[in-house]
């Protein structure tokens, strides 16, 4: 079967999923996990040590014992499936950027993450693992009015993805891929360098006139302010935020300056397809080829309707590099009752990962931890366009501030020292000092805006 035909019945088999209901989701969904776990038994010498003691067919994850990127990543030789996908000759392949979206030994897609949970990813996608984030794509396009199909068909249905070129990243090495793959859709792809300056930028952005714009919700919000200034004139139907927490104030701003749908993704360089956003601001997780898991500190199922400690995901289109009850380490809450939008299925929001929580001492000699989307919510702003709270000790942050264009600094840093002190407070945080920064926030190498850095632990 040709990759096209493959993309297509991907495509038509997810949408009969939807109409069909959620007990179809799930049947696929049991039937795709047992099919992958018995694989990776079968060609990953690792899977077959660790799942040596379970029974011969798994179609429960619960049964599954945990895995997590630094335990894989120790394994790295053993973890593969294809015994030619060795560390050493993906180290080789990633630390050359002419090869970005070409195939690792003719077959496989390699993409990288920046490290900043302490251990860098490096990820090898198979073609059904790519077939599926396309045909599952085309099931997440769908509801858009005809005003914004219009808007995209007036655009040729062009692509505007806004990040960091030069390395093996998923926002640029998958575009890549399509690009060779597909000169078609390559053609309406365009990867737009976020190390350029502003002004450099919004030019392209302008001549390129895209139909949707994808990048990272700090470089968006930025991107927001441009086109409220004047200086940005585009008019894309849907905008795709990704990669960081998208709070409620930043989802408004960006749908009012571009007059455009928010479709954010919720996603990860261990599984691209994970959920698509819809308008009410839930990601939707496509259960029927990735399994979602809200869970406690001790991995025990968190009910839905309450915040977890930690989610793990399994993926059940890589074969070569199998991925099951992995600990992604977010903070996610599933919602109870059925999303307004009519999707079935499973609905939840990312309140951000367990890795980005501020960690301070009480006056009482404990500890507490604030979430990444408290100081979004205290930190809405005017004349601020970007926040980055660097944690320099245990009771000392570092204040980084991008102003709005004519913003008065000295207001704007009395407005963010009040309303992060009140924030302490509320929270009983003992003393801590804050440090006005004269640097502007900073950009990690894959293009992100970490607007929470945490102490860094030894």
């Amino acid at each position: 079967m040709g990759k096209e035909e493959s993309v297509r019945r991907l495509a038509r088999d997810a949408r009969r999923a939807m109409r069909e209901g959620p007990a179809a989701l799930a049947q696929r969904q049991r039937a795709r996990l047992a099919e992958m776990v018995a694989y990776a038994r079968a060609h990953s010498p690792y899977y077959r040590e660790l799942y040596r003691d379970l029974p011969e067919q798994v179609d429960d994850p619960a049964l599954l014992p945990v895995t997590d990127k630094k335990m894989l990543t120790a394994r790295f030789d053993d973890w593969a499936t294809d015994r030619q996908v060795t560390r050493e000759g993906i180290e080789a392949f990633v630390a050359d950027p002419s090869l970005v979206g070409h195939r690792f030994c003719g077959r496989y897609l390699v993409v990288t993450t920046t490290g900043t949970s302490g251990v860098r990813g490096l990820f090898v996608l198979d073609d059904l693992t790519m077939a599926v984030q396309t045909g599952l794509g085309f099931r997440g396009g769908s509801g858009l009015a005809a005003r914004d199909v219009i808007r995209t068909l007036a655009r040729a249905g062009r692509t505007a993805i806004v990040t960091a070129p030069g390395g093996h990243f998923a926002t640029v090495a998958a575009p890549a891929r399509l690009a060779l793959d597909r000169p078609w859709l390559g053609r309406m792809m365009r990867v737009f360098s976020i190390n350029q300056p502003m002004a450099e930028l919004v030019d392209e952005l302008n001549r390129f006139n895209p139909a949707a714009v994808a990048g990272f919700v700090g470089m968006l919000t930025l991107l927001a302010g441009e086109q409220e200034a004047g200086r940005l004139r585009i008019h894309p139907a849907v905008v795709i935020p990704g990669g960081e927490t998208l709070t409620p104030d930043a989802r408004e701003r960006i749908a009012t300056a571009f007059q455009a749908k928010v479709r954010p993704a919720y996603a990860c360089g261990e599984c691209g397809f994970l959920s698509a956003g819809c308008a009410h601001g839930w990601y939707h997780v496509n259960s029927d080829w990735a399994v979602l898991e809200p869970v406690d500190a001790d991995h025990r199922p968190v009910p839905p309707g309450q915040l977890s400690h930690t989610v793990l995901m399994s993926n059940l289109a890589n074969r070569v590099q199998p991925i099951l009850r992995y600990d992604l380490g977010d903070s996610v809450l599933v919602r109870p009752d059925p999303c307004p939008c009519g999707s079935p299925l499973p609905a939840v929001q990312v309140q951000g990962r367990v890795a980005e929580l501020l960690t301070f001492p009480t006056d009482r000699g404990e500890h507490v931890s604030i979430s990444p989307m408290a100081f979004g919510a205290a930190l809405d702003i005017p004349g601020m366009e970007l926040f980055q709270l660097v944690q320099t000790a245990p009771t000392t942050l570092r204040v980084r501030l991008r102003l709005a264009d004519g913003a008065d600094a000295d207001r704007v840093w009395q407005t963010v020292r009040d309303k992060v002190t009140h924030l302490l407070t509320e929270h009983k945080v003992g003393e801590v000092t804050l440090e006005r920064a004269d640097e502007p926030p900073q950009q990690s190498p894959g293009g992100k805006f970490r607007r929470i850095i945490p102490l860094a632990m030894p």
